[in-house]
Parts: C-alpha cells; structure tokens; sequence
C-alpha cells in the first residue's frame, strides 16, 4: 500500500516515477493566470496565522465547507475569529475525501510546513495550528517568500483595466524581488452592458484615462490608453470571462453608439443588442493584442452569483457560481475566424467551464493553426471545478488525442492564495502519470529524451516561452 501523498504519489510506473523525479519536479513555475493580491507582493506581507492565508478569500474552501455543514459565520462570519474557522475547517476535513480539497490542503501541509503524515482533523487541529503559525512567523513564510519556496519564476495576476497598477509599479522598480509579476487586461466590466453598474464603470474608466466617456468612440479611446499602460507596466496578456459565447458580425457605428448610449442610461437592452456590442468590443480588443503581440484569453461558460441571498450579503466570487451549458461552439468559431480573415487572431487560450465542451474546444483551437507559432490557438487546462484529476486527465487526453500535447501550455493555480502552488505538483505527477503509463503499455517509445522533453515543455518550457521570454 502507498503511504498518503508519499514521495511516489500518482506515479504508478516505473517511467512515471523517472519521468517526474527527473524531469518535471526541477521545473520552475510559470502560473500565467492567478488573481493573487498584488499589494501583499510588493509590501511582502505577512500572514497572521494559518487560518488567514488558508482561509480568507478562498470560496473553494468556503463552498466545501458548506456542503460539509459549516454555519456562514464560522466560514465567513467578520466577527469570527481566523482560529474558529479554521478549526471548522479541520473538523470537516475528513468530509472532504474524494474531493480535491483533501489532496491540495494536505499538499500545502507538507511542502510549506513539513507536516509530512499528518492528517487534518479536529485531532489534530492543535497541532498543526502551532506548527504552521511557527512556520508563518519565520521571514521566508512572507508572502514573496511562499513563491520563492515553490520556485515560482513568473505571475500573471488579473487585474481591471482601471487599475492603476501601483504595486506592479512597485514590484517592477525592486530589485530584491526575483520573480516576473506581470498585470493582465480584464476588461469585463466594459464588455460587459447588460450588468448593473456598467455606467459607474464607464466613469471610473474614464477617470483612469483621464477623459470623459460620452460616446462608443471615447471608450475605444480609454481603453487604448489602459493598453498602453498597461503594456508599460510589462502586462503581455488579456483574460475574458465570457459567461456566454455570443458573437454577430460587428454592427455599424450608429447602431453601436445607440446601444452604448442605451447601456449608459440603465435602459434594457435586448440580447441582440447586447450580442451586437459585445461582438464589436471584443473583436476591436483582440486585433489590439495581435497588434501588440499579446496572448488572450477567453474563460467561457460559468454561471454566476447562483444563490441571490448569499451574493446580496457577501458580494461575487464566494463560491456560488457554477458550470452553464450555453452553445459554445458556433459563436467561438465565428469570433476567431472574423480576426483570422484579417491576419488579426492574437496567440490565444481558450478555456471552458463545461467539461462536456473539452472536444469543441480542442478542436476550434485546431481550426486556426496558421503555422506562423506552434499551438498558436490552445485548449486551456482543466479550469476551476475541472482542475482536479479526473477533469485535466479528461482535458489532456482530449488534448493529445485530437490535438497536440507537445505544445501544451499547462497548468495554471487560478487562485486567491498565496498557498495553492503545489496545484502545479499535483498536475505534473498527473501529467507524469499519463505519459509514463503510454509508455509502459508500448503506446510510445521507450526514449526519456522523447518523453521528458514533452514533460518539461508542458510544465515549463511552453508557458515560459509564451508568458516569460
């Protein structure tokens, strides 16, 4: 039997065993979509205790908890203390069995706070408490450097076009800071017209650009001046979360200037006028990142803020937002290809909540290989409830079946926490796991060149070249 997250985790076969140890573990990281705080970077702070950079923020943490029984308030309560919630956590951790939760808390255990055997329970609530919080107290358990440990090389947070990126200003003039942290452009609140508050965006936006946005052409004119601060600030991405995939050719300039005057007043739009306008921001963004050599991202299909009382209270991203099942495939191609027929398509990533959707994705991103860059259009990895083992399993076989896992760009933490690192452990002994298994079966060559060089690609190589050179 193989001790619980020993040494040999996943690795069943000999070739899996080699292909990690020697070729995957070593690789640095290049997490090129996080939302980690970039404050806590650039002033290197500190945590209180275990309870508050486990805890605060984290809705994976918070959504298991509350299938496991936990009151709101020992999850998110303000006037319960850090040491509550994290003993709510602890009792409930044998609940979580089966759930990715019970192998990344353990992972973050054991690599940062060598609590190696370990396992979390009110058992042992007490014991891991104080050891963690000794750990935490120490000057290399700073928030730099938790990235340091995991041999992190580069970030990528996200970060709103209005964003005044003062700590990535920061981060960039501090020489002891020996890590890439780059912004990336997420300009959702300006595609976005049909939500509440879209005409306070368009304020704020234009406070940031230093204009007043009156017209469809005037936020066209902020949004140029956020993408050249942001390209000054070393930002060399875009992300969009696409909650649906709507696409139609680009209107006229009277119909946009009527829509986007429309959304200014509160006035409700219908869905072809929504579709028309967010068809024309998007395709307008994504020829500026070609233009500029950027990569963009599309993060599409989640439905969110499910649970109206909850939101109300406690605002988005608390863990209430699930997998939509809007078509994908008809709009995706027909964006892409409306930027192809202009030599205008940007390196992109394309992500999907919908599991179901990981064929139709492989295979648009098929659709627009131009030759000009290897995997110029790529099938992200298993993203938020997929990013566990048997969702990226499903994503790379998909993957290496109907496309190309040679030219992969990996895993990535999508994450608030300054502890999810070992997530990309986690996907390496399954990547490993995979690959190795192919060649035990005879599937592949039994060449470590063959093989490993696929796995440092996929675990480093690829995203470097993409996000770091």
């Amino acid at each position: 039997m193989q001790p619980f997250l020993g040494k040999d985790f996943l690795l069943e076969t000999e070739a899996a065993r080699k292909l990690y140890h020697e070729f995957a573990a070593p690789c640095p990281i290049v997490d090129y979509h996080n939302h980690l705080d970039t404050k806590a970077i650039a002033e290197d702070h500190r945590f209180s205790d275990i309870g508050d950079v486990w805890l605060a923020g984290d809705h994976y943490k918070w959504r298991a908890m509350r299938w496991a029984g936990v009151s709101e308030e020992n999850i998110t309560g303000k006037t319960t203390s850090f040491r509550d919630k994290f003993n709510a956590y602890a009792s409930v951790m044998p609940k979580f069995v089966g759930n990715p939760l019970y192998h990344w808390t353990h992972l973050e255990m054991y690599r940062y706070f060598g609590l190696d055997g370990t396992v979390l329970s009110d058992k042992t609530a007490d014991k891991v408490w104080d050891a963690c919080n000794a750990k935490l107290a120490l000057p290399e358990f700073s928030a730099r450097g938790l990235l340091q440990q995991l041999n992190v090389k580069m970030l990528g947070t996200t970060d709103d076009p209005a964003d005044s990126l003062v700590y990535h200003a920061q981060i960039m003039d501090d020489d002891s800071i020996d890590m890439v942290v780059r912004p990336t452009f997420r300009p959702d609140a300006a595609v976005k017209i049909e939500k509440p508050g879209f005409a306070a965006y368009v304020e704020r936006l234009g406070e940031a650009a230093g204009l007043r946005i009156t017209s469809y052409d005037k936020l066209l004119e902020a949004l140029l001046n956020r993408l050249d601060h942001f390209e000054a600030h070393g930002c060399r991405a875009s992300d969009h979360g696409l909650d649906v995939m709507r696409f139609a050719p680009v209107p006229g300039a009277a119909e946009l200037e009527r829509t986007f005057k429309a959304g200014l007043a509160g006035t409700p739009l219908d869905e072809e006028d929504v579709t028309a306008y967010q068809s024309a921001l998007q395709v307008f963004l994504a020829k500026e990142y070609a233009k500029r050599g950027w990569v963009m991202q599309l993060h599409i299909g989640a439905t969110r803020n499910n649970r109206s009382r909850l939101f109300k209270a406690l605002g988005p991203d608390v863990g209430v937002d699930g997998i939509s099942d809007e078509e994908t495939a008809i709009p995706l191609n027909a964006f892409l290809d409306t930027l192809d027929q202009e030599n205008l398509l940007p390196r992109t990533v394309l992500y999907s909540l919908d599991p179901n959707k990981n064929e139709i994705i492989v295979t648009t991103a098929g659709n627009f290989q131009d030759g000009t860059v290897a995997g110029k259009v790529q099938a992200g990895t298993g993203w938020w409830h997929n990013d566990q083992l048997d969702g990226m399993e499903r994503q790379m076989t998909a993957l290496a079946q109907m496309g190309l896992l040679s030219q992969f760009l990996g895993m990535l933490t999508d994450s608030r926490s300054f502890l999810s690192f070992p997530r990309h452990e986690y996907f390496r002994r399954l990547l490993c796991k995979m690959v190795g298994e192919w060649m035990e079966k005879g599937h592949i060559p039994a060449d470590y060149e063959l093989a490993g060089g696929l796995v440092r690609d996929v675990c480093y190589g690829n995203a470097a070249r993409w996000f770091l050179d």
